[in-house]
């Protein structure tokens, strides 16, 4: 069995998340006060306690959404005796590409919770509220090359790229809101279905760029050690093994496009991945997973009857 372990991105946080963590791991708590103490706010209360509309504030929800992964790979670790570091492969979406570096050891749990702080403030800051939009579009004929057709024809407005490619029948645009409109339109002709995102700003796109600029300051700063495991990174969907590769992919994501379904697919292919372990809030990408892996296993972690049964398998 060949095992890798994948961290969700943004969309995945819900009030309320956390919470069977922190009530029964002592690993839990820790990392919780950790993340407090070194952002200097009480981010738990808002994962326990919302409200809602301040949790799914970006500056606020990347950090939460890695806090709760970490709380997962620490509990793991001391209660269960699975080292996620060692496994043969990790990956995560977007921001959770600094969870999954966190899980590496690569990155310390305080320099990924004050990275993805940063990260989402400078990206909030990038495109004032309202001039940018993201856009899925969605359905059996909702692929690459028709989202690429779509922004082609948007581009006649404005700036829009795919900015996710996350599954057959699911790619997300992002750019300039009259372009992603129109790109939207000409999706619809091609036979896709497609629905305006609720987020603050057009994330994975060139708009993107002064973000990059932060992040490449702040990424230059911090220390990257040397890893234990293999990342599949969003921007190549190939594999990394060398630390001083990571800075770079990182601040290249901020613009860049989260090349999610070829990651797995690489992943199952190449890799030989036969078991995915998704640790953190939610099962979105262990839902995608089994739609592009068919043939491999796909678990969320969320809980003690998951960490146990999952502690078994192995």
């Amino acid at each position: 069995m060949t095992l890798a372990f994948v961290f969700p991105g943004q969309g995945s946080q819900s009030v309320g998340m956390g919470s069977e963590l922190f009530d029964n791991f002592v690993a839990a708590r820790e990392v919780f006060g950790e993340v407090n103490e070194v952002l200097g706010q009480d981010l738990l209360k808002l994962m326990r306690e919302g409200p809602e509309a301040d949790l799914t504030l970006t500056e606020n929800a990347q950090p939460a959404l890695m806090a709760v992964s970490l709380a997962v790979v620490r509990v793991l670790k001391a209660d269960f005796g699975v080292d996620v570091a060692k496994a043969a492969f990790c990956a995560g979406h977007s921001l959770g590409e600094y969870s999954a570096l966190a899980a590496m050891e690569v990155l310390t749990l305080s320099d990924a919770a004050k990275l993805l702080k940063l990260r989402g403030q400078a990206m909030q800051r990038a495109v004032p509220v309202g001039q940018g939009a993201m856009a899925a579009l969605i359905g059996a004929k909702a692929d690459l090359a028709l989202a690429e057709a779509a922004c082609e024809a948007g581009r006649a407005a404005g700036i829009v790229v795919v900015a996710n490619d996350n599954n057959a029948g699911q790619v997300v645009i992002s750019g300039e809101k009259a372009a992603v409109d129109l790109a939207v339109e000409k999706a619809k002709e091609l036979g896709a279905k497609a629905m305006l995102l609720n987020v603050s700003a057009p994330f994975h796109s060139p708009l993107m760029q002064p973000a990059a600029e932060e992040m490449a300051a702040a990424l230059s700063k911090t220390t990257f050690h040397d890893p234990k495991s293999v990342l599949v990174a969003n921007v190549t969907a190939q594999p990394v093994g060398d630390k001083a590769q990571f800075a770079p992919l990182l601040i290249e994501q901020v613009t860049g496009r989260v090349r999610w379904r070829e990651s797995v697919q690489w992943l199952a292919q190449d890799g030989g991945v036969t078991q995915f372990a998704e640790l953190g809030a939610g099962k979105v990408l262990s839902g995608m997973i089994k739609r592009l892996a068919p043939d491999s296993e796909a678990v969320a972690l969320n809980g003690a009857a998951d960490f146990e049964a999952f502690a078994k398998s192995l």
